[in-house]
């Protein structure tokens, strides 16, 4: 095996704000790099940090950006619309909730709000190209979401019909992808119509097995789900292009278990935590990616209910780095074996005498 995973990189959009460090690119740039990251994740809405309009149209722009990132001392690792994504498909049942992630003047106009986001997503490639990324990260969005667990039962067709009209939705902007030679890593997540491997193959095969569609792959919200996060790995390792270093916890007791009965975040039985405060094996996740040839960036997402950003960033850095696997270049065993020829090797399974 050659190469190895690459990190340490963190995903912006939680520590994005109004005051500084955190305000604009070049700021944010260089207090990651402080902490010892060598990459960020841009997540593509955040005006204050990055212009995804400008950047798909200007080679120039994105020069910019790239010599932003270069002065603080780190890449890109990819271009995020998770916030976009989650428009292209909103059941109405989620429409009052998800117009907060559109522009004011859309907002209670889903048609509208829907024909923004797939351009903004469509857009998103274009930029990638233009920054010489192999890949961005998404969501799905829902509408067979609301029918997950349903009382009474679903009516036949409903699931197969949205996920046809998913792959119609999604088929264009995958094409668009496919012309600028991006891939799309889309993050399995509860509350996405795709959120575990079952669903993930129904997609998949809805858009015609489509060479562009990804997995971004964040462990934590496969325990969450009492999912076996290690075997995922191995099912779908060819499709995974991007990983979300995230942390989580699930204990379930009397009271509550994946569902956690409405709980707020600091009462469910699953929770998201800080790296290392949780149950992810990151040891074997590391390895199981490194041992399936998964080469990209290694994202710190900090997502915890406990512990504050700044700890968690400060900490984060190191921890991935303590993950990394150089990959070794020769068996551990090689002291041990001489040269051997075939009439050894038939003299040692019996057959030097055999005709």
């Amino acid at each position: 095996m050659a190469g190895a995973i690459k990190g340490p990189g963190i995903f912006l959009a939680q520590f994005a704000g109004d005051d500084a460090p955190f305000h604009s690119l070049p700021s944010i740039t260089r207090w990651a790099a402080g902490l010892g990251y060598r990459a960020v994740q841009i997540p593509t809405w955040d005006r204050r940090l990055f212009d995804l309009d400008r950047c798909a149209e200007s080679q120039t722009y994105a020069d910019e950006v790239l010599g932003i990132c270069a002065e603080a001392g780190v890449a890109i690792s990819e271009l995020s619309t998770h916030l976009q994504g989650q428009l292209v498909a909103v059941n109405p049942a989620y429409d009052t909730a998800f117009d907060a992630f559109a522009p004011e003047a859309l907002r209670g106009r889903p048609a509208a709000r829907q024909a923004w986001a797939v351009d903004q997503v469509t857009k998103a490639a274009t930029a990638a190209r233009r920054l010489g990324l192999a890949g961005t990260v998404s969501f799905t969005g829902s509408l067979a979401f609301p029918y997950l667990y349903p009382w009474p039962q679903r009516p036949a067709g409903l699931v197969e019909t949205a996920f046809a009209e998913l792959a119609r939705r999604w088929g264009p902007i995958l094409n668009a992808y496919d012309e600028n030679g991006i891939d799309i890593g889309f993050e399995l997540h509860p509350g996405e119509d795709v959120f575990d491997g079952a669903s993930w193959e129904r997609f998949l095969s809805a858009v015609a097995e489509h060479p562009r569609a990804r997995i971004n792959y964040d462990p934590s919200h496969f325990l969450l789900q009492a999912m076996d996060y290690l075997a995922f790995i191995d099912l779908y390792h060819d499709r995974i292009s991007a990983f979300h270093v995230k942390d989580a916890e699930f204990r379930p007791d009397g009271r509550q278990g994946v569902y956690s009965g409405y709980s707020p975040w600091a009462e469910r039985a699953g929770r998201f935590r800080s790296l290392g405060d949780g149950q992810v094996d990151f040891g074997a996740v590391f390895s199981k990616l490194t041992q399936h040839g998964y080469r990209g960036w290694a994202v710190v997402e900090w997502e915890c209910f406990l512990k504050s950003p700044a700890q968690g960033a400060a900490e984060g850095a190191p921890f991935v780095q303590r993950h990394l696997i150089e990959v070794t270049q020769q068996a551990f065993d090689d002291f041990a074996q001489g040269k051997a020829d075939p009439a050894a090797l038939r003299a040692m399974l019996g057959l030097a005498e055999c005709v």
